[in-house]
């Protein structure tokens, strides 16, 4: 896969793990391989055995070879949010030389960022990305690229991501196991927040909710940067508990209920339509309605919505313009929108892909990981470029070694490595994202608005 205008999705999800292939032609971003496995080794999100997780990447991504008639060699990863911190962090470095203004180059755009990034992180953690908010050259700010322009003083505003080293490393490993190279990776509500949202969605703000299989990721996008991301340990699987549960069937044929007759909402589903569900200890089907499934799947669909909700509560978010935009598998569940607009302010839509072939929120990570590395700047590039120098994304695996270390020598950095230095960590607690709010940098005074108690302790 040598042409740099292929990419390779990779969602690891807990019930399914998706390989999908797009090409970018003429600007346009087009699928043209997916595919599908069920997934081993996760429990809530969370890898919790390599080797079964690698074996259930390689089948998916052999699949996508399959259709696609392409040959992967690498991929970009999305990470879960759990337990992920954001910090926003400021670096000023001196570009003069002996006292004369000069051009500003790539190695300086490395140097401000590595600037930015002196702080100290506990052992367990490591840093996943650092996303630009701007540069100011001199007394001039507001810059999205420096280099070319003449200056004394250089100075950068990002934003720091950080995770557990637990979770980073297990992703790493399996990849690197399953025989792949790791394009980039990607903390998953940043790849579905930058590029499923339209710009006036992520400059005003707006709450994403993806309904996953083994958890639900509630975050929020403002000024063009996520500000917010909390995981909960619920997710579609426990849907398909209740239902093996209350029905006395076995989980198949359960989570297969759910997939064709389930409603989120049983005010759309019907009493009269009966259905034939094989009961553990019965020697014929038993009927159930559509209605008393649905009721089933109701229930804990609201207790995700509800938890959620209390989160978005708790720290005084406010009613957001771009509103609520849910996406995952549980997503396609009919009657899930009306049942989320009880529980959120403003208005409430689900993101299906409009791609021939996965049309289906299921996709909406995948998708958005092609997107996201299609749409970086040589920027962009740079900062990861510093990331994985800081020695942040050092490989598991020697060959991976050996391609960061040409990587970094280059001017342009356009792949990032995989990682290097794999430390056993104590085992990862139960799914669960630990929030924070950014650092905020003295500002001037505003107005007040019904939003400013919520972003005087999240947004700048």
């Amino acid at each position: 896969m040598n042409d740099s205008h292929i990419y390779v999705g990779l969602d690891i999800g807990t019930t399914s793990i998706k390989a999908l292939v797009c090409e970018d032609v003429k600007g346009e971003l087009r699928v043209v391989g997916v595919g599908t496995q069920p997934a081993g080794g996760l429990s809530r999100g969370v890898i919790v055995d390599i080797e079964k997780t690698a074996h259930a990447i390689q089948a998916a991504v052999r699949q996508a070879t399959e259709k696609s008639g392409i040959k992967i060699d690498k991929v970009i990863v999305g990470l879960p949010a759990n337990y992920l911190q954001m910090t926003e962090v400021h670096g000023m470095i001196t570009v003069a030389n002996q006292g004369q203004p000069r051009e500003i180059i790539n190695q300086d755009v490395i140097d401000v960022a590595s600037a930015a990034m002196t702080q100290n992180l506990p052992p367990e953690r490591e840093v996943i990305d650092l996303v630009l908010r701007d540069f100011a050259v001199d007394d001039f700010n507001k810059i999205e690229d420096p280099r070319g322009m003449v200056a004394v003083r250089l100075e950068l505003r990002a934003t720091m991501y950080s995770g557990p080293k637990t979770i980073v490393h297990n992703t790493k490993k399996a990849v690197a196991l399953a025989g792949l190279q790791i394009q980039d990776l990607v903390v998953a509500p940043i790849a579905t927040g930058f590029e499923l949202l339209s710009d006036g969605e992520q400059d005003f703000g707006t709450v994403l909710v993806d309904l996953g299989g083994g958890q639900t990721t509630t975050s929020i996008i403002h000024d063009h940067q996520l500000k917010f991301a909390y995981v909960d340990p619920e997710g579609g699987n426990l849907i398909t508990h209740d239902i093996s549960t209350v029905l006395n069937t076995s989980q198949r044929n359960a989570e297969q209920l759910k997939r064709d007759h389930g409603y989120a909402d049983s005010r759309q589903a019907s009493d009269e339509v009966q259905l034939a569900v094989d009961v553990v200890g019965k020697n014929q089907p038993v009927n159930y309605s559509e209605k008393y499934l649905a009721e089933v799947i109701e229930a804990r669909v609201r207790q995700i919505f509800e938890r959620s909700q209390k989160k978005l509560q708790s720290i005084n978010a406010p009613q957001l313009p771009g509103g609520v935009v849910l996406l995952g598998g549980v997503a396609i569940l009919p009657g899930i929108k009306e049942i989320a607009s009880e529980y959120y302010d403003g208005n409430v839509k689900v993101y299906i892909p409009d791609q021939m072939g996965v049309r289906h929120p299921s996709f909406a990570l995948a998708i958005a990981l092609c997107k996201y590395e299609d749409d970086l700047r040589d920027v962009d590039q740079l900062l990861k470029e510093t990331v994985h120098q800081e020695g942040n994304f050092a490989s598991v695996v020697h060959q991976v070694v050996q391609q960061a270390a040409q990587t970094s020598a280059a001017p342009q950095p356009t792949r990032r490595p995989a990682p290097s230095r794999p430390a056993p960590q104590p085992s990862q607690p139960e799914a669960q994202a630990q929030e924070q709010p950014v650092d905020n940098q003295p500002t001037k005074k505003k107005k007040k608005n019904p939003f400013s108690n919520f972003f005087n302790n999240f947004f700048d």
